[in-house]
């Protein structure tokens, strides 16, 4: 009797009026691993959720959860974790959707997860600068973020900020969702930091990041400041 030790795998994508972007992301999401895909929609505005619902019909494995308005990164990634808990996933990526990340990475991800580590960080830095069509003042807040992130926390990450993980579902379980903070981009920057205290393993993987083509950034100051903020008090909890 032949058993299927194929882990079970689920790709977490928050969507605020990411219509455009999503036909390709699909078609770019490779065979192996075979993977689930849940969107996670902000009332977007711009017939995201239909687009979601339509493909959910021709493709088996893909799922929306909608909410009431938009409410932010970070308890949209919690809302897709729990979501995935509860179905008994084995890995769980969280990705964006303007294809920023590249979806051909992902057996990379799981690879490095099969040699043990808890925690797999698509890295931007890590071996050079890999990058395409960021303007300078975002490659040099990103870099001081992750420089500042590291002095405050010592977290042995090259990217803290990234968002294209792979969280083995040992380490998800071991998360306190419910103490989680953050909802921008230091949402990021928090969850690896506990799971590092905790004890988990973390890795990072190359990837090659390309900005936008279609949509509008979520960046903003408001983002940033909360990133400022939370680092320090991340040290002292």
């Amino acid at each position: 009797m032949s058993h299927d030790l194929s882990p079970r795998v689920a790709l977490i994508v928050p969507t605020y009026n990411e219509r455009e972007n999503l036909p390709r992301l699909v078609e770019r999401i490779p065979a192996a691993p075979a993977a689930d895909l849940l969107f996670v929609d902000d009332s977007s505005r711009d017939g995201t959720a239909e687009w979601v619902r339509e493909l959910a019909t021709r493709r088996p494995g893909v799922h929306l959860l909608e909410r009431p308005r938009k409410m932010g990164l970070g308890t949209a990634y919690v809302a897709g974790f729990r979501w995935a808990l509860d179905r008994g996933y084995d890995l769980v990526f969280e990705m964006d959707a303007d294809l920023s990340h590249d979806p051909s990475e992902i057996p990379n991800f799981a690879r490095k997860a099969e040699e043990g580590a808890d925690l797999v960080v698509g890295s931007r830095y890590v071996d050079g600068i890999r990058i395409i069509n960021w303007p300078l003042r975002r490659l040099i807040l990103s870099r001081f973020a992750s420089a500042y992130t590291r002095f405050w926390t010592g977290l042995p990450l090259t990217d803290p900020t990234s968002g294209f993980k792979c969280f083995r579902r040992e380490a998800l379980a071991a998360l306190d969702l419910g103490r989680i903070r953050s909802n921008g981009y230091a949402f990021q920057i928090e969850v690896s930091y506990y799971l590092w205290r905790k004890g988990f393993r973390l890795a990072e993987v190359p990837i090659v990041f390309t900005d936008r083509h279609q949509g509008v950034s979520k960046m903003n100051p408001r983002i940033v400041r909360e990133a400022a903020l939370l680092v320090p008090m991340l040290r002292w909890r």
